[in-house]
């Protein structure tokens, strides 16, 4: 498919309607997580037409959204997966990918997690010089990735910007004659050089300009087979909200990457690691109103759910638009949309929504990514199941919890009371 029409593609999929999502909200109750496969693979289709190189590697962030059915989605579609802890790579060892398509990028981890994950096979990817001195002196042939930090500020927001200067994340590449003479003392072979900057990226120019820095790294570097340029390709969260350009990203680091693949004397690898692109779009999350509650200034709508279930609003101050699905022609009026949680929990203050009214559902957009796998049992609470869309049926992918679930791994004491009223007196 043209590049050109990738972007009608990912905008015209089979889509789940509000009487599709209220039938699931009947049948496996709520709060619930939905995610629609159709619009992760319109995204991933989108994103592998708009880069024209004979070997393109996308590699999953698992992070994003860990649920073995979506890995198994992805894994059908060719795509290979970015973990960043040994569970992640077995994770998607169970879901059947190949370990030569997983890219481990942990940091901050013991050397004895990476020795770990390279038993099974993934390819290793190192951010900081003591353990890549570590590593290539006891595993030389080894073939490892080096994640370098090219101190480029990118990203939305300052906890998901991770490329700048004060970041703990990457080798900087000031460091880069330290780098070098690791490799050399140690005969390490390094067949990988990455970086990633941040997520939501809305300047291509900024990522355009951290690659040149990557190129130039990457010429130290004689027997290289891939470079990992990372991603944080921003997504629309309202209403004629802006987002990556990917076509145009595409355009100019095709060109780009081929030159330098040309005066490099072969053919690379062009990978990169989405994980929001893909799945933030997909996932709808389903709350129902347990109450109204009208004060001298705001019209509260409490729901079945907090931020122990979906935590970006009060940890990002992210943004989820929020359409009232039970009554999507109702009157418009403002709303603050909070949980239940015993401590500020805000979804959204004052939100135009169709009249809410108790017993309503609502629905949470771009709710795929960094949702679910955020979630905890903060207050005790159980965590909800997981749905995926998919040939048009919902299908369940994860059971909600029970009170079993939250005593399972608890070791209780037994206390005598004979004991206890002896240290009393």
């Amino acid at each position: 498919m043209p590049a050109e029409n990738s972007f009608i593609f990912a905008r015209n999929y089979f889509q789940m309607t509000q009487k599709d999502l209220l039938s699931i909200t009947k049948e496996f109750g709520s709060p619930v997580y939905v995610y629609d496969a159709e619009k992760i693979t319109a995204q991933y289709q989108r994103l592998t037409n708009a880069f024209d190189v004979k070997n393109l590697r996308i590699h999953y962030a698992v992070k994003a959204l860990s649920n073995i059915s979506v890995l198994k989605l992805l894994n059908s579609l060719g795509c290979g997966l970015d973990t960043v802890s040994v569970q992640e790579v077995k994770l998607g060892l169970k879901a059947g990918v190949d370990p030569s398509k997983i890219i481990y990028t942990p940091n901050g981890v013991s050397l004895e997690e990476i020795e770990e994950v390279m038993q099974l096979g993934a390819q290793i990817n190192i951010d900081n010089l003591s353990i890549l001195e570590q590593f290539g002196s006891r595993y030389p042939e080894t073939p490892v990735c080096i994640r370098i930090n090219p101190h480029v500020m990118a990203g939305g927001n300052s906890k998901i910007s991770v490329g700048h200067i004060d970041s703990k994340f990457g080798i900087s590449i000031h460091q880069m004659p330290h780098l070098l003479r690791i490799v050399e003392n140690t005969g390490m072979h390094v067949n990988g050089i990455h970086m990633h900057t941040g997520s939501d990226i809305l300047d291509i120019g900024v990522f355009l300009h951290a690659s040149e820095i990557l190129f130039e790294a990457a010429k130290n570097f004689k027997d290289l087979d891939f470079i990992d340029f990372g991603s944080g390709f921003k997504v629309p969260y309202r209403e004629g909200d802006i987002e990556t350009d990917i076509e145009e990203l595409g355009a100019q680091l095709t060109k780009r990457f081929k030159e330098f693949c040309q005066q490099y004397g072969k053919d690379l690898a062009l990978a990169f690691e989405p994980g929001k692109y893909l799945v933030s779009e997909s996932g709808k999350f389903l709350a129902k109103v347990n109450v109204i509650k009208q004060t001298t200034s705001t019209v509260f709508a409490g729901i079945d759910t907090g931020f122990n279930h979906l935590i970006r609003p009060m940890f990002y101050g992210s943004h989820h638009e929020i359409t009232n699905i039970s009554n999507p022609s109702g009157k418009e009026r403002f709303y603050s949309v909070v949980g239940y949680i015993c401590e500020t929990d805000t979804f959204g203050n004052n939100r135009r929504i169709s009249e809410i009214r108790e017993g309503d559902i609502l629905s949470f957009s771009n709710a795929g990514a960094y949702c679910f796998s955020m979630a905890s049992n903060f207050n005790s609470r159980y965590r909800p199941a997981e749905i995926l869309w998919y040939d048009g049926k919902a299908h369940l992918i994860r059971e909600r919890e029970t009170f079993e679930d939250l005593t399972r791994h608890q070791v209780e004491m037994n206390f005598s009371e004979t004991k206890v009223a002896e240290k009393a007196n």
